[in-house]
């Protein structure tokens, strides 16, 4: 998708659509577009399924830039911009087929078992995470606890656990390595 030419500018999107607005300048309208082209090209290739197509789609959709940004009150353009491509792969998809469809619920509903499986994956793996600390050596325990939980350093570990640095060091390497080994192996048996 290097049709446009991206610009890193250090303005925010508000800041670029009004001067758009002001000075229908096609190099602020592209700036403010090709941050979100790969995003675009995401979205089109869902509905259209086809790579030439859907770069086809995010050409067509920087052609109705210029004309609806001056038109509207954007307030959030990365949210607007998402609402407009789905609506334009939307109506290319009906004028094709002729009749409507409801892509949109089976969108809603992939999209909610995804991200219903990713939060109960992390729920998962957070359990399995605290059951593999339990079971480490009190020593490697009490270090992984303060390094990675707490976020305390060396030197606060071994300030806190009366415990040479060396030492702490070394707890925490190995208690790193064996809550791998206890993770690897329940993952092992979740997936028997």
């Amino acid at each position: 998708m290097a049709f446009i030419k991206k610009i890193s500018s250090s303005f925010s999107d508000s800041e670029l659509v009004q001067q758009y607005k002001h000075t229908e300048s096609m190099e602020t309208l592209g700036d403010l577009y090709s941050r979100y082209m790969d995003l675009l090209y995401g979205v089109c290739l869902k509905y259209f399924k086809e790579p030439d197509e859907a770069q086809d789609a995010v050409i067509h959709i920087f052609e109705e830039l210029v004309t609806k940004v001056k038109k509207y009150e954007i307030e959030n353009f990365k949210g607007w911009l998402y609402q407009l491509a789905k609506n334009h792969c939307l109506m290319k998809l009906r004028s094709k087929k002729n009749q409507p469809i409801n892509v949109d619920a089976d969108l809603m509903y992939l999209t909610e078992n995804m991200h219903l499986e990713a939060v109960m994956d992390k729920e998962i793996n957070l359990l399995a995470m605290e059951n593999c600390i339990e079971q480490l050596p009190e020593e490697q325990k009490a270090a992984i606890q303060l390094f990675y939980l707490q976020e305390k350093c060396y030197k606060e570990i071994a300030e806190t656990t009366t415990l040479d640095i060396n030492k702490v060091r070394s707890f925490i390497q190995n208690g790193k390595r064996n809550l791998k080994i206890c993770m690897d192996k329940t993952a092992l048996q979740k997936a028997e």
